[in-house]
C-alpha cells in the first residue's frame, strides 16, 4: 500500500465515522426503529449479493440440462418446470433446442432453426402440409446432412421445416424412432441406443 493509498482509506474511514455519528446524534430518539430498518436493508443486500453468487446453481435448478451418458448408451433429458421435455441436438454443426414431441411425425424446423442450420426457407418449396393445433400449414420436406445427440451422429435424417409462425422446433417420431427404447421414469425423458 502506497502512502496515496493509505492517505485515501483513513479519508474514507473518517469520512464514514463523520457519517456514523452525524446518523446515531440526529436519529437518538428513535434509534431502535432505525437500527431495524438498517438490519432490513442489510439483510435485503446480503440477499442479493447471495443470489448473484449462487446464480449459475439457481439457474441449473430452474432450469436443468439434459445428460449423455455415451459409455451407457443414453440420453437424459429432465422435465423442466413447464412439463415439457427439450432436447438440444447439433445440426449441420448448429445447436438447435426441440420440444420433444411425441405426438409429432416429423421433425419439425422452425423458420430461424433452419436457417441457423444452413438451410435457406425462402429457397425452399413448402408442398407439404400439416394439421396442427393452430390449424393447417404448410411444410418443406429436407434431409439434414448431420444430427448430433452427444456421439450419436445420423446422417440424412428426413424433416420439415414448418412454413407457419412455429417459435419452436419440435423433436417427432421421425427422429424419436431411432432409438431402441424411450421411457419416463423419475421426471426424466430416457433415450436409449
Amino acid at each position: 500500500m502506497t502512502g496515496t493509498d493509505l492517505g485515501h482509506l483513513t479519508y474514507l474511514v473518517l469520512l464514514g465515522a463523520a457519517v456514523v455519528f452525524w446518523f446515531v446524534t440526529s436519529h437518538r430518539q428513535s434509534f431502535g426503529r432505525t437500527v431495524q430498518q438498517a438490519m432490513a436493508w442489510g439483510l435485503i443486500i446480503l440477499g442479493a449479493i447471495a443470489a448473484v453468487a449462487l446464480w449459475d446453481d439457481i439457474r441449473s435448478t430452474a432450469r436443468p440440462t439434459q445428460a449423455v451418458f455415451a459409455d451407457e448408451g443414453r440420453i437424459e433429458i429432465p422435465r423442466r418446470i413447464d412439463g415439457h421435455y427439450y432436447l438440444t441436438l447439433t445440426i449441420n454443426g448448429a445447436p438447435v433446442e426441440f420440444v420433444v414431441d411425441t405426438g409429432a411425425s416429423d421433425m419439425v424446423l422452425s423458420r430461424r432453426d433452419a436457417a441457423r442450420a444452413g438451410l435457406d426457407p425462402e429457397a425452399l418449396n413448402f408442398t407439404g402440409r400439416a394439421l396442427t393445433a393452430n390449424g393447417e400449414v404448410r411444410t418443406a420436406p429436407v434431409r439434414l446432412d448431420e444430427v448430433r445427440a452427444g456421439r450419436y451422429v445420423d446422417r440424412g435424417v428426413p424433416a420439415r421445416v414448418n412454413g407457419g409462425a412455429l417459435d419452436r422446433s419440435l423433436l417427432g417420431m421421425s427422429y424419436l424412432h431411432l432409438f431402441e427404447q424411450i421411457t419416463i421414469t423419475g421426471g426424466k425423458l430416457v433415450l436409449t441406443r
